[in-house]
């Protein structure tokens, strides 16, 4: 297909899609004369891939091509490669140290911080879960426990068990919805949208739930 034809398809502007081209993010087409290309079926799935990680998940140019760069070797796992996608696993990056944070830590921050680290090493545990080393998810139940305690709020990773298991069973259904993708890049396409986009609206879910419970509870009729 043409360049316009390939703009239509994907829902990207043309010179949008030259900018991708030029910076790397999309291949180059089939040449056919001086200017001209022909791209395919590739190039209409990688620029959707593209729009859902700058436009839906709000990464940087650079870090989506980094994130590309990543797919691409390992388009032959889709396991990996929605990890990537969903931000669930790090994207190496050559030459780059580890970020670290050359704040100073508060007293007694470190024990609070690998305590939390237990709990939801216990947590995952206890769901059976299998995921990666360190993933970035932990970290942030980790902080939210630790954050709690410091609040004097008494949770641990107990507390959190009926939450896991729902929150099990919503992730069965969101990739129960990418059985119908075709293909690798589509399926990534689709848990970025499913994942990005329906957050905000199981949040909004959870609110209203808990408006109806409580006026059963505590309303006046």
């Amino acid at each position: 297909m043409r360049i316009s034809e390939l703009s239509r398809r994907s829902g990207v502007s043309i010179p949008t899609i030259k900018y991708y081209l030029r910076d790397g993010l999309l291949p180059a087409g089939r040449p056919t004369a001086a200017n001209q290309a022909e791209y395919d079926e590739d190039h209409v799935r990688r620029l959707r891939l593209i729009r859902s990680l700058i436009g839906v998940r709000g990464l940087s140019v650079s870090a989506t091509r980094d994130v590309l760069a990543a797919v691409d070797e390992q388009q032959g796992d889709v396991h990996l490669l929605l990890g990537l996608v969903l931000g669930a696993l790090p994207v190496e990056r050559s030459g780059r140290p580890p970020r670290r944070d050359d704040a100073a830590e508060p007293a007694g921050a470190g024990a609070a911080a690998g305590d939390a680290a237990q709990d939801v090493a216990a947590l995952t545990a206890e769901m059976g879960w299998k995921t990666s080393p360190n993933p970035p998810a932990a970290q942030v139940v980790a902080e939210t426990l630790e954050t709690m305690r410091a609040l004097g709020v008494d949770y641990d990773w107990r507390s959190l068990v009926p939450y896991a298991e729902l929150a099990d069973r919503a992730a069965r259904l969101d990739l129960d919805q990418l059985r119908d993708a075709g293909d690798p890049l589509q399926q990534a396409e689709r848990a970025v949208l499913l994942t990005v986009l329906l957050e905000p609206a199981l949040l909004a879910l959870r609110r209203l739930a808990q408006e109806h419970h409580s006026a059963l509870r505590f309303g006046n009729g």
